[in-house]
Parts: C-alpha cells; sequence; structure tokens
C-alpha cells in the first residue's frame, strides 16, 4: 500500500548543527506556528468523531486511547487529567501505549511491532459495542495500533484515529478518521516535535468537548471537579 509519508521526509532546514542557539530556537517556533493551521483544516473531521464519541458517553460507553512511543504517553496524559479536571471516575477514559505502563517513562520501541498486543489490552478492560477506539499514531502504520483498531471494527466497536500523514492503513481501516498533516519535522522523523504537538491540541479539542457536552462545565467553569489542593479550593471558592 502506497502512501505519501510526510512526517519522515527532510526538513526545511538543513545543517543545524551548524546554527546558533537562537537561530534554532527561532526557526523551531516558525515550524511550530504551522501546527494550529493544520488543526484547522481537520475541524469537519475532529467535529465527527467527537460528536459519535459524546453520544457513546451519554450511552454509557468509554473512549479508549490506543498509541505507542510519543503517542501513546499523550493518550495516557489526555486520559489522566479527565478525571481530577471534570471529577469524572477513573476508568471512563483511558489510555494504552505499546510496552505498557514501564512504556511511559523507559521507551520500549519494539513493542509497537506487536500487531495483536493491542487488541489483547483492550480486552483486558473489556471493551464492547458502547465504547470508542481511538488509534494515535503520527506515521499512521504503527502495527500495536492498526491491530487494535482491526479488531475492534470486526467487534462492531466504533473507532478512530488521529495521524499526521495523508492515506494512510490506519486511516483508511478507522470509522472516523482525522488526519492532521503538519509537514515535515525539524529533526527529520522526530513525530514527538511538530506531530506531536498536533496530536496534544487535537485530544484537548476532544476531550474538552465532549466533556462539556455530557455537562462537566456550566458557563466557563468545571463542575464537579475534585477539590484536592490549595489552588483548587480557591478556584472552587471564587466560582
Amino acid at each position: 500500500m502506497s502512501f505519501e509519508k510526510i512526517t519522515e521526509e527532510q526538513g526545511n532546514y538543513r545543517h543545524l548543527e551548524k546554527m546558533t542557539i537562537h537561530e534554532i530556537l527561532t526557526f523551531i517556533n516558525q515550524e511550530d506556528k504551522r501546527v494550529p493551521d493544520a488543526v484547522e483544516k481537520a475541524i469537519p473531521q475532529i467535529e465527527k468523531l467527537t460528536t459519535v464519541i459524546t453520544d457513546k458517553m451519554l450511552g454509557g460507553g468509554r473512549l479508549f486511547y490506543v498509541g505507542a512511543g510519543t503517542s501513546g504517553r499523550l493518550g495516557i496524559l489526555d486520559a489522566s487529567e479527565i478525571p481530577p479536571t471534570y471529577g469524572m471516575p477513573y476508568g471512563l477514559i483511558i489510555g494504552l501505549i505499546a510496552g505498557g505502563e514501564e512504556a511511559i517513562q523507559r521507551p520500549i520501541e519494539n513493542a509497537e511491532d506487536d500487531k495483536e498486543q493491542g487488541w489483547l489490552d483492550l480486552q483486558e478492560h473489556d471493551v464492547n459495542d458502547k465504547d470508542v477506539v481511538i488509534g494515535i499514531a503520527a506515521s499512521g502504520t504503527t502495527p500495536y495500533v492498526i491491530g487494535a483498531l482491526e479488531e475492534s471494527g470486526k467487534k462492531g466497536i466504533v473507532t478512530g484515529c488521529l495521524t499526521c500523514n495523508p492515506g494512510t492503513p490506519l486511516a483508511k481501516i478507522a470509522d472516523y478518521p482525522v488526519e492532521v498533516i503538519v509537514g515535515p519535522e525539524f529533526v527529520t522523523g522526530s513525530t514527538r516535535m511538530k506531530s506531536g504537538t498536533a496530536q496534544k491540541l487535537v485530544l484537548n479539542m476532544i476531550s474538552t468537548t465532549v466533556m462539556i457536552q455530557i455537562g462537566r462545565v456550566e458557563d466557563t467553569k468545571m463542575v464537579n471537579m475534585q477539590l484536592t489542593n490549595t489552588k483548587l479550593v480557591d478556584r472552587g471558592t471564587k466560582c
């Protein structure tokens, strides 16, 4: 299957080692400015995926993020922030990473090549057709993620994906693909940069919008927030 793997192309700058610190910082910033525009172009796709997630969660379903490396860590980050921010029970939004919990801090890079393990990890949480499974992979080719979505689809589970290349194998099997094309990275292939930034923005958009839609925000304020530290107690008192 042929497609354009933009995330692996050479970037717009050469001989980075010869640049000054100021030049490096400036050029990284210039590249980062491209990300919000790329996300904006994907809003119609993001809207479709967010709508079905909202409907499923209102019906008692859950949301799963499945990824490897940076993509997996970003999914776990978004999932872990929902309970303390919106007072949601743990286990309604779940992040899974290739290699398990150890891979959050210590990379287990070959774990992403196991096409069977993604579905096995989902089964440990009794995933079912009330849920939504989102595969996150900048390349759109990660076997761990593709395997998870393929098996989910066979079981009638709604699937989405978040990738940074057009026409990827992952997007082709997802019910609701989201493609945010940010272009080549400043350091060739380092998708923790623009691709990771794009993924973080989109995940924030999805989870925040879902929380608003299911009644966890009134006006501009978070409701049901757990007051677990001084900052939050102060914020809750002012509200």
